[in-house]
């Protein structure tokens, strides 16, 4: 087998193309030929030592992929040798073999794109998780969302789409906006044009007929956290997912209170390993969701494995749409 090494996460010019002894599983593993792996956010950071996930050197990096299993260990039930799968286990991914925790491979249909299952878990877990669950969205509601264009926003934007919802998108240049209305989004900010002060919250309440949005999605954190909460419709709900633009912002507590707001925070991670009976119901409704045409992951390009470095720069330059996907012949 062939994997990208890690051996010193001083970043992504450190990682090294390697040939490795082929693997074999032990129990409650899976070998699994890897089809596709999608480059996530936190693999940047994980390669620079600054992840909370601190994995034991060396590392392959890679959390989300998909392939077919092609060896099973002991003590695994619900898997066989041919069955396609999604797996999330936070590393291994970068390779054209894996060791995979069964319990964290989904079995998929036969006829499930593997491109596709390589950028679906995390990124609908977690909107399904915030949305849904922590968010308890209803239908009619307004939800704006940020970061709107990316991978875990173009999931937002169609799951409260299926959810009955109207959606704001909040994304920055025009491209990634017309991105963002093409796949449901009933509005857009382009916050590039409208900054993050005054402007940006003109815009929202213009867009909202001045109630402002019942939830708002942010996986950016920073600049535009605050004017966004303040906008903010009475009994709103801020879901917290992350910090993508850098800063976490310090915001102003009284402003939850004179909107009877709530801010609530996302784990999807915590909540699969806390409540895993819950967790494997929600995949298994987002599966049919999927089959349905409700959601589809936005995929910006595929890349050859080889090209990992190439995935890297593209993310960092922060002009991605939706998920880069690196694929194996």
């Amino acid at each position: 087998m062939q994997a990208w090494m890690c051996f010193d996460p001083v970043g992504v010019d450190a990682l090294t193309w390697s040939t490795l002894p082929d693997p074999s599983p032990g129990p409650g593993q899976v070998l699994v030929g890897v089809a596709a792996a999608s480059l996530n956010f936190p693999a940047v950071l994980i390669v620079q030592n600054k992840y909370q996930l601190k994995p034991a050197l060396p590392f392959v990096p890679g959390a989300e992929f998909s392939g077919t299993v092609l060896a099973v260990g002991d003590a695994v039930e619900h898997l066989r040798v041919g069955q396609r799968v999604a797996c999330l286990q936070g590393t291994g991914g970068f390779a054209t073999h894996v060791l995979a925790q069964a319990s964290q491979c989904l079995p998929l249909p036969d006829d499930f794109d593997l491109v596709d299952a390589a950028a679906f878990i995390m990124t609908y877990a977690t909107g399904w998780h915030a949305l849904v669950d922590r968010g308890q969205l209803v239908a009619g509601e307004t939800v704006l969302v940020l970061g709107a264009a990316g991978g875990v926003g173009t999931a937002a934007i169609q799951l409260a789409k299926a959810q009955g919802a109207r959606v704001i998108a909040v994304a920055g240049g025009a491209d990634k906006c017309a991105l963002c209305a093409a796949i449901g989004a009933d509005a857009t900010i382009d916050h590039q044009v409208h900054g993050a002060t005054s402007g940006l919250r003109d815009e929202i309440k213009r867009l909202s007929a001045g109630k402002g949005p019942d939830v708002v999605y942010d996986p950016v954190g920073g600049d535009l956290a605050e004017p966004v909460l303040r906008s903010i419709a009475w009994r709103g709900r801020y879901l917290v997912i992350g910090f993508a633009s850098g800063p976490i912002p310090a915001l102003p507590w009284n402003l939850c209170l004179l909107k009877g707001a709530s801010l609530v925070g996302v784990f999807w991670g915590e909540f699969a390993h806390k409540e895993p009976q819950a967790n494997r119901t929600m995949l298994q409704t987002l599966l049919r969701c999927y089959q349905a045409g409700q959601i589809k992951p936005v995929i910006d390009a595929t890349l050859p494995m080889q090209e990992l470095p190439q995935a890297y720069t593209r993310m960092q330059s922060r002009q991605v749409k939706g998920k880069l996907v690196l694929v194996n012949p």
